[in-house]
């Protein structure tokens, strides 16, 4: 939009409407050139305010069009119900249909959506004011007992939450007032609006046990939604933001092969893809149509090593293949420089409570093989469970199964399809890989898939030390002081954890050039999710 200021600013508020109002209904740089100076104006400065409005114009959004969006799995466990949402194609659809509480900003602060404002005075008890006036896809309106309803119900053992270790904080959820909800918690957590800024916080109709229709309050409505085939979302002509979305369809598909969701960007079958592999960027920009929209360090792919079973219930096993990530070497061998090294903490650099200090472990084959040995796993093949859904990670897999070899371990890598590798194979298997999106707050990755009880816990790390310490530093307001115990824990991620992180990702998302509005939210592609409500066709 700063062309429209440097508009506003050469020729006033007023004649810039005229200008820009002339442009939208279809009038040529000409017309407007033709425009000013008929009103006096010298040709060369008319030439150039004509030049600046139609630069404005050209970044104006427009409504209308549609296009059809890649992502890089779909199954038949796809689904629009927010509980059990479990990956990116989910989360995608989720954004589409429903609204959240809050959301979060491209910093990953959260920010008031479904409701106006939020308070609280000990980080206990929260009050959030519900913005009047929003209705779901069917008409009814927004209530209390909506938004108490969509919390309260990840509780239930019968709900099957991916985020019930995170609902175990909400004591009370009631409403206080017909546009009022005052959120009670066990303990003080500070956290709060970043965690209901996610997507499994979305808020559903009260009563809601179908979820196949999708009905929310989001920009978009289900006009067809095929599990592990294809949804079809059509504009929300009620949204509760003027002036949104901008597109009159989405289509919505899952192809799980890079090289099949490029060359299909590429034909022009598709407008926007999700993965995009370093090794094809200078392929889509060399078409001149296309190009490549990097958000950097935002997910990590891990080596998951299970702690309670197999090879990795043995520490030396877990040392030893941790010592084998050459991780500069694979950052620049596999993702061509696009990431960040990592140190086998799952809090990113971008994150305020990042850990620096914690010493970068460094390649050491001679160490590896000291610790392998001690493992004593004899000379059986060590099945390696690897698939592209799991981004680079069958590249990394191959050069782990290198570096083991001369250890004198024999790793196998069986390459699983993307399809179903979520539900079917994802923390399944002794020895596997897993791919984590960037969590809004320090509590969230940790609780997630660290905290001794978590669905998510891939590795069945059990630490009571880790548990304890995770809940204290959420109460605790000395921002010295949570820093430090947040430092601890990555420290206890590192030195005993069953991951392997050898490096930050950055999300590449390809597009068309005409799809416009994509903006960087450090949480993984296409605008963390949710690009649906801020991409639009350019004509």
């Amino acid at each position: 939009m700063e062309h429209q200021t440097k508009l506003n600013g050469l020729v006033g508020p007023e004649e810039s409407t005229r200008i820009l109002g002339a442009l939208q209904r279809g009038a040529s740089r000409r017309d407007v050139l033709a425009m000013l100076t008929a009103g006096g104006m010298q040709a060369v400065l008319a030439g150039s305010i004509a030049g600046v409005a139609t630069s404005a114009h050209a970044q104006t959004p427009r409504k209308g069009g549609r296009i059809k969006v890649a992502g890089a799995a779909s199954g038949v466990g796809d689904t629009l119900d927010p509980a059990k949402q479990a990956n990116h194609t989910d989360y995608i659809r989720g954004f589409t249909f429903y609204n959240g509480l809050t959301y979060l900003d491209g910093n990953l602060r959260a920010q008031p959506q479904l409701a106006e404002e939020f308070t609280t005075k000990d980080a206990k008890t929260w009050v959030f004011k519900l913005r009047r006036g929003v209705t779901f896809h069917d008409g009814k309106p927004l209530t209390p007992a909506d938004v108490a309803f969509s919390l309260m119900r990840h509780k239930n053992p019968a709900t099957g939450s991916r985020a019930k270790v995170l609902a175990e904080q909400f004591e009370e959820v009631s409403a206080t007032g017909p546009n009022e909800v005052t959120i009670r918690l066990v303990a003080p957590n500070a956290d709060l609006p970043a965690i209901l800024g996610t997507y499994h916080f979305h808020i559903v109709k009260d009563g809601t046990t179908d979820f196949s229709a999708g009905i929310g309050t989001g920009p978009y409505k289900v006009k067809e939604f095929k599990p592990g085939v294809r949804s079809i979302a059509v504009r929300n002509e009620s949204y509760w933001k003027t002036g949104r979305p901008y597109l009159d369809e989405i289509e919505y598909v899952g192809i799980s092969d890079e090289t099949a969701r490029v060359n299909a960007l590429l034909a022009g079958e598709l407008d926007l893809i999700v993965q995009v592999n370093p090794r094809s960027i200078d392929r889509v920009n060399a078409t001149g149509k296309h190009a490549v929209f990097e958000t950097k360090g935002v997910s990590y792919t891990n080596l998951i090593m299970k702690r309670d079973g197999g090879p990795g219930g043995n520490p030396d096993f877990v040392a030893g293949m941790k010592l084998l990530f050459n991780r500069e070497q694979m950052l620049k061998s596999i993702q061509l420089g696009r990431g960040v090294v990592a140190n086998d903490q799952p809090i990113g650099p971008a994150n305020p409570f990042y850990f620096k200090g914690l010493k970068q472990r460094a390649y050491d084959p001679e160490k590896a093989k000291w610790h392998l040995q001690k493992a004593n796993l004899g000379s059986a093949a060590i099945p390696m469970v690897a698939s592209s859904a799991a981004t680079s990670s069958v590249e990394m897999a191959l050069v782990l199964q290198h570096a083991a070899r001369q250890a004198g371990v024999n790793l196998e890598v069986r390459n699983m399809p993307a399809d179903g590798y979520w539900s079917q194979h994802w923390a399944k298997h002794p020895v596997s890989f897993g791919n984590v999106n960037t969590r809004p707050s320090a509590d969230l990755a940790l609780t997630l898939f660290f905290k001794s009880d978590a669905p998510w816990n891939e590795a069945g790390w059990k630490n009571e030390k880790f548990d304890q310490l995770l809940v204290a530093a959420r109460a605790e307001t000395d921002a010295a002081k949570r820093t430090q115990m947040y430092a601890d824990m990555q420290v206890m991620v590192h030195n005993e954890g069953g991951i392997g992180i050898p490096m930050f990702l950055s999300s590449l998302d390809g597009h068309n050039k005409k799809v416009k509005g994509l903006s960087p939210i450090p949480l993984g592609g296409l605008m963390g999710s949710n690009f649906a409500e801020h991409v639009w066709l350019e004509a």
